[in-house]
């Protein structure tokens, strides 16, 4: 029978169909693999450290070396910013590259959906050992995203549930010693990496977070020399409490350098991209989930001695959804349509040309109800609390901290100055808006002075627009406390484990 060149030229064609997918299937298998020379990744991110607690960001009364060596050896984002200062919700939203009402994970102890897409699991597919260490918090569905998972006692920071009247709800953390910081971990999933693969770790300490203990450290900080913002009372105790977490800090840093050195002991520093920064701000009040910078601005250290200059600084506005898409073009993909962050990867080279014009974050239910949202620029930031109804009572860790204890004390002794009371006030005024650089505490509002009129139209104009954008919407119903905002201590609607968003949903609890 005859051959028929029609035939022949078919047959040519899917010969040719076959080899490119057996090539790209064989491009795919040496992203992943020694033959390629991608980027390795380690994300250090710190529980509760305020931005501006290290001696890279000021603060030279804590002892953090290494910390201080690994900014001079990479870069400070000094205008690095969280989208939430509550913890999970940052961590969801830092993995997805999303803000947290986008993820499905916006109050606190609500896992990522399995919906969600993470940043990891594109590391994974192309090949790379993708491991975790340390504090979890991110729910069930996330595991399979990562090759290892190393989780450590959730006792470090999870308060008690509610048991009943007259039952006993004092905090009970179950480990000891290092094995509170969440950090024993980290190297030896550095060690048992896959040295034939490029590795991505997310390495996620449990220090400083709440509770505290003395003598932690060989050097403990004096209490006499730390540093207080103005709206915390200068009281022994409230100083007693900073040395301590203090302590913390320091025990953190340590165990940086210990991965520091490991890398080193590797040969694996100049390929491997280091990245350090914190969930949220200090467990104090006032700080930890507040809008204000002590909440959400984050110390954003990165190193890549192959690539940025050492001791360099960005001064540039940098949102924690943007590490996502940046990671991702750092590693040579491309980031989906689910990132609606931006890359920053000129600001690695040095160059000062803005990535954005502004900062957007979020406050929502975090042991106690609330929902407020900011938008921030170079110089200005606008805040407006959607239940402001309510005061802006701290999370429950600092609730019981004894700072807050002081300045209940003082509040009840008509000792406490205004500056130091907005934890207490209610109703809180329902718009904020501060001049940074004239008052970087943010202790002025000025929202309501004929002078800043422009500023707080062309503000509340960028919120709008940026609720349209991510289809920002007020819940039909408020969700309960857990705990007392007077006592502290439990109520009966604190579960756990805490149920997911889709289960408040089915029960009721929450409207969709």
């Amino acid at each position: 029978m005859p051959v028929y060149p029609f035939f022949i030229a078919r047959a040519a064609v899917y010969l040719a169909l076959i080899s490119s997918i057996f090539c790209s299937y064989a491009n795919e298998e040496q992203e992943g693999g020694r033959k390629t020379n991608r980027p390795n990744f380690v994300v250090m991110l710190a529980d509760d450290l305020g931005w501006n607690d290290i001696g890279a960001f000021g603060n030279t009364k804590v002892h953090t070396p290494n910390l201080n060596k690994l900014a001079s050896e990479g870069m400070c984002f000094d205008q690095a910013f969280l989208t939430s200062s509550s913890c999970s919700p940052s961590r969801a939203s830092i993995l997805t590259g999303r803000y947290p009402h986008q993820t499905g994970a916006e109050q606190l102890h609500w896992p990522i959906p399995e919906t969600q897409k993470i940043f990891p699991e594109r590391l994974k597919l192309a090949g790379y050992f993708v491991a975790a260490a340390g504090k979890w918090h991110l729910g069930e569905a996330m595991r399979e995203r990562f090759s290892v998972v190393r989780e450590v006692d959730t006792s470090g920071f999870q308060l008690p549930a509610h048991s009943g009247v007259g039952a006993n709800d004092e905090f009970a953390e179950s480990s000891s010693g290092d094995a509170r910081s969440g950090c024993t971990e980290w190297v030896n999933v550095l060690r048992e990496r896959d040295p034939q693969k490029p590795f991505f770790l997310w390495l996620a300490a449990v220090d400083p977070h709440r509770p505290y203990e003395d003598k932690i450290s060989a050097r403990p900080h004096p209490p006499e020399e730390v540093l207080l913002p103005p709206y915390h009372p200068d009281t022994d105790l409230v100083r007693r409490d900073y040395a301590r977490y203090y302590d913390e800090i320091h025990r953190l840093d340590r165990f940086v350098g210990l991965v520091l050195n490991e890398l080193q002991i590797q040969k694996a520093v100049d390929n491997t991209v280091v990245i350090f920064l914190s969930d949220n701000g200090r467990p104090f009040p006032r700080d930890k989930t507040s809008l204000y910078d002590s909440g959400i601005r984050t110390p954003l250290i990165i190193r890549w001695p192959s690539r940025i200059k050492p001791a360099s600084r960005c001064h540039q506005l940098v949102s924690a959804i943007d590490l996502a898409p940046t990671i991702l073009a750092l590693a040579g993909f491309p980031a989906g349509p689910s990132y609606v962050g931006k890359s920053f990867t000129s600001l690695l080279e040095g160059k000062e040309n803005p990535t954005r014009d502004a900062v957007f974050a979020e406050k929502n239910w975090h042991d106690y109800e609330d929902r407020s949202r900011a938008v921030r620029d170079h110089r200005f930031k606008y805040i407006v609390n959607h239940y402001a109804d309510l005061p802006a009572t701290p999370p429950a860790d600092a609730a019981r901290s004894d700072t807050f204890k002081e300045m209940q004390r003082l509040r009840a002794e008509g000792l406490l100055p205004e500056t130091q009371s907005s934890c207490f006030l209610a109703p809180r005024p329902r718009e904020e808006l501060y001049d940074l650089k004239a008052d970087p505490h943010e202790l002025r509002n000025i929202a309501g002075m004929p002078a800043h009129e422009d500023t707080l139209t062309r503000l509340r104009a960028e919120y709008r627009q940026w609720r349209v954008r991510t289809r920002e919407k007020t819940p039909r119903l408020r969700t309960p406390d857990e705990f007392d905002r007077v006592t502290g201590k439990p109520t009966p609607a604190r579960i756990r484990p805490r149920w997911s968003k889709k289960k408040m949903i089915e029960e009721g609890i929450i409207l969709p």
